[in-house]
């Protein structure tokens, strides 16, 4: 699975000096044989791989105000150990949103690593960024257990002060891909 998930990490274009030192950085730590996944909750070890799972609807994005993150991110969760992140982002969909996949994602737009805030702070979270269309007129029926509410937002309007540290350069990404 380290085969796979390097690249993974390799196909991902950089879109900048930040994430091109993200994407570096992640292959080294691909490469030096650490645990990759979360093997222990809250965060053993500090360093695993998470997918993020971003829905868009045109210019709207998908996001969920998550009680432990006490910020509004784009949906996703842990790999598993042995799982591919796609497979996670299939299966996170069907638990977080009661959504199911008709096909497997294509490749990641975006790699990020940042240091986590909120309830379990203190680790630091190597996501990728799947990109999977959603229609805002589908109404949702996410997990209670771990969000307060989602909404989707014009990209102009994202809370961006009040989510992950790189949603706002996701969103330029996404529209230049686009």
């Amino acid at each position: 699975m380290r085969a796979a998930i390097r690249a993974e990490v390799s196909s991902i274009e950089a879109f900048d000096a930040i994430e091109r030192a993200h994407r570096d950085e992640t292959l080294a730590w691909i490469d030096s044989g650490a645990e990759l996944c979360r093997t222990h909750k809250p965060a053993t070890p500090p360093k695993h791989l998470i997918a993020y799972f971003v829905l868009v609807d045109q210019d709207h994005v998908l996001l969920v105000d998550h009680k432990n993150a006490q910020l509004w991110l784009p949906t996703g969760g842990h790999v598993e150990p042995g799982e591919h992140p796609r497979a996670t982002v299939v299966r996170e969909l069907a638990e977080e949103l009661g959504l199911e996949l008709s096909k497997i994602p294509e490749a990641p737009l975006m790699l990020t690593v940042s240091q986590t805030v909120g309830i379990t702070a203190g680790h630091t979270d190597v996501s990728l960024w799947y990109v999977l269309n959603g229609d805002r007129r589908v109404p949702l029926k996410f997990d209670t257990e771990e969000f307060y509410s989602v909404r989707w937002f014009h990209f102009d309007e994202a809370p961006v002060s009040r989510s992950d540290p790189h949603l706002s350069r996701f969103l330029r990404k996404l529209i230049l891909a686009r």
